[in-house]
């Protein structure tokens, strides 16, 4: 009798805040999510058509079909990875180590093709084609795995783990290529093809995982439980929601996506530097970022993303078309991330007054 009275009075002086969470959660899981609107994205719609018609102005070659899709070419990688990136700031986690995994992952799959008489690196395990997409199909898991083990398994934070993780894939990245570039033969097709319309096979790609993405937000239990998650993840425990799980899904779904956009890239190089992938996690939380998504959680669309990775394809071709040096491009993209930053931060604080 007495437990019963002690659990009804924690109930009790629980309630407030338990009531209010659950109902924000339920409010949440039964409306789908809004793919974005023109008034939340006028913004970067304006920009980027400014953008478009400055740089047409400026650089001879700008408007043309060819540098349009060479553009799109550029942030296919990148784009994929702002997908799931997109997924989990709507859940308030962050991957930092995206663009070393990427460069880890396409460095695998290289040396698991080269053979070691080659005398490109001693770590070479001549393997073929097959059986370095398979090496590059298990590391990508492998980076899931890593990233949700200390994240959702220990409990740590995701920005000092995945800053953790991304020096650790870096450095393994450098060791395995020992200081070189690393060739991967008979895998053009994936980067270089073009199906239609003279449009790559890694746009085409890309479209198809912005298209999944919308899809798994918008349509399923899981994306409506990952704003949940966002918006109070201590409310979506105690509605039944399973946030570690949940969670965990996201940074695997990160981890196959990095694997993808690796192969994409090498695919377009034909080759493994120890650089590549460099400077990829700004891109992309940039892009994620600028498109409206929140550093607390709860706010992010796959369309302002999209829009966003637009902003910054055209800014950056329209820079090196007028001849701007490559560290003034470098500069821009740094601006854009604390542009984008600053207005969350703004948009948060007025949230908060108007509530």
């Amino acid at each position: 009798m007495s437990k019963d009275v002690t659990e009804h009075s924690e109930d009790a002086s629980e309630s407030p805040e338990a009531e209010a969470g659950k109902s924000l959660v339920a409010r949440i899981m039964s409306t789908p999510p809004r793919l974005g609107t023109v008034p939340e994205s006028a913004a970067l719609i304006i920009m980027l058509a400014a953008m478009i018609i400055f740089f047409g102005t400026q650089a001879d070659y700008f408007f043309s079909y060819d540098n349009f899709v060479n553009i799109l070419q550029i942030i296919a990688p990148v784009g994929i990875i702002a997908m799931p990136a997109t997924l989990l700031l709507v859940a308030g986690q962050v991957d930092l180590s995206v663009g070393s995994a990427a460069g880890l992952v396409g460095m695998m799959m290289a040396i698991a093709q080269t053979a070691t008489d080659h005398l490109v690196t001693s770590y070479g395990m001549g393997l073929g084609l097959i059986g370095a997409i398979f090496v590059g199909i298990a590391t990508m898991l492998v980076v899931g795995a890593v990233n949700s083990f200390f994240i959702t398994g220990l409990g740590l934070n995701s920005i000092i783990t995945t800053l953790g993780t991304l020096a650790v894939f870096r450095g393994l990245t450098r060791v395995l290529g020992e200081g070189q570039t690393v060739r991967m033969n008979k895998f053009g097709g994936l980067g270089g093809s073009r199906p239609f319309w003279n449009i790559p096979l890694g746009v085409i790609i890309f479209a198809g995982v912005v298209l999944l993405f919308v899809l798994i937000l918008r349509y399923t239990v899981y994306g409506r439980a990952m704003y949940a998650i966002g918006a109070s993840p201590e409310a979506a425990r105690l509605s039944g929601i399973r946030v570690r799980r949940y969670i965990t899904y996201g940074f695997f779904l990160s981890g196959i996506m990095v694997g993808l956009a690796a192969m994409i890239r090498l695919s377009q190089i034909g080759s493994q530097s120890i650089n590549t992938g460099l400077g990829w996690e700004l891109e992309v939380l940039t892009a994620v970022i600028l498109g409206g998504a929140s550093l607390t959680g709860g706010r992010g669309t796959i369309l302002g993303t999209v829009l966003a990775l637009l902003v910054l394809g055209v800014l950056r071709n329209g820079l090196i078309q007028m001849n701007i040096h490559a560290f003034w491009v470098e500069v821009a993209r740094g601006v854009m991330l604390l542009v984008a930053v600053t207005v969350d931060r703004i948009r948060v604080r007025f949230t908060s007054v108007d509530t």
